[in-house]
C-alpha cells in the first residue's frame, strides 16, 4: 500500500454547451480530472470523448472546446506522465481516450466491466476504445481505498458499476466527485427523478449514500460532472484545488 496522498486536484474542463429548454437553458458542462500525489505521480480520472466523435445534428456548438489531450498539454503533461486511470464507467464521453493509456493502470468496477464486455448496447461505440487489447484493467469490487484520502465508491444506478470519487486534500479538506451518479446540484436530494436509461431504486440508493458521505465526512465540495453552471463557479485548470 502507498502511503502518497494526493496533494492538487486539477479540474480539466471540455466546454460548455447550452441547450435551450421552453422555460430555463440547460447549461452542460462536460470534463475529467487531474489528481497530484506527494510522490509526483498522476491519476487521472475519465479520458473523454474521442477525437473522431461528431456531435449530432442540431446540437448546439460546445463553447471554449478543448479535448482532454489539450488540458493535459496546458499543464505540460502527456499520457505517458500519467500512471493510473480511474474510469467511472464506459459512457463514450468518459471513456473515449482509454486507449491513449496503455502504459498506465486503469481501474474500473468488476460489475461495470462485466456488463460493458458482455455487449451492451449502450457501450458499443466507444468499444474500440475502453475495450482495446493493450489496456490493462484492475477490477474492484465496491467501495475501495485506492490510497490514503482517495477512496472510489460504487455508486450504480446511472448504469451498474458507476463509481464516484471521494478525495482529501491538504487544505481544501473533504471533495467529492460525484461524477454521473449525480450529474447536477439540483438531482442532490432524495426526492429526485432519474432518466429512463437509469435505474430509479439504484439512483435514489447512490444519492442517499452520497449525500450521507458528504454529511459524515463534513465534504467542503460536492462537483456535479455536468453541471455546467457549477462549473462555471469552479477553479479550472491551471487553476487547482490542494
Amino acid at each position: 500500500m502507498t502511503t502518497a496522498t494526493p496533494q492538487r486536484l486539477y479540474l480539466l474542463p471540455f466546454g460548455i454547451t447550452i441547450l435551450p429548454r421552453p422555460t430555463t437553458p440547460l447549461v452542460m458542462s462536460s470534463g475529467c480530472y487531474l489528481v497530484q500525489l506527494s510522490d509526483g505521480r498522476n491519476i487521472l480520472i475519465d479520458t473523454g470523448l474521442p477525437a473522431e466523435y461528431t456531435h449530432a445534428v442540431g446540437t448546439p456548438p460546445t463553447e471554449n472546446e478543448k479535448s482532454m489531450f489539450q488540458n493535459l498539454a496546458d499543464l505540460n503533461l502527456t499520457p505517458a506522465d500519467i500512471d493510473t486511470v480511474i474510469c467511472t464507467h464506459f459512457d463514450i464521453d468518459h471513456a473515449g481516450n482509454n486507449d491513449a493509456f496503455p502504459h498506465a493502470e486503469l481501474i474500473v468496477q468488476r460489475s461495470h466491466y462485466e456488463l460493458a464486455r458482455s455487449g451492451h448496447e449502450r457501450f458499443a461505440d466507444g468499444r474500440a476504445h475502453w475495450d482495446h487489447p493493450d489496456l490493462r484493467y484492475r477490477l474492484i469490487d465496491g467501495d475501495t481505498e485506492l490510497l490514503p484520502g482517495l477512496t472510489l465508491l460504487e455508486t450504480s444506478g446511472h448504469t451498474l458499476g458507476h463509481q464516484s470519487v471521494l478525495l482529501h486534500l491538504p487544505n481544501t479538506g473533504n471533495i467529492l466527485l460525484a461524477i454521473d451518479a449525480v450529474s447536477f446540484g439540483s438531482q442532490f436530494t432524495i426526492d429526485r427523478t432519474a432518466s429512463p436509461v437509469e435505474d430509479l431504486e439504484q439512483v435514489l440508493a447512490s444519492t442517499r449514500k452520497l449525500i450521507d458521505i458528504a454529511e459524515r465526512e463534513k465534504v467542503a465540495l460536492v462537483i456535479f460532472h455536468h453541471d455546467g453552471k457549477q462549473w462555471q463557479t469552479l477553479k479550472t485548470a491551471p487553476a487547482f484545488y490542494d
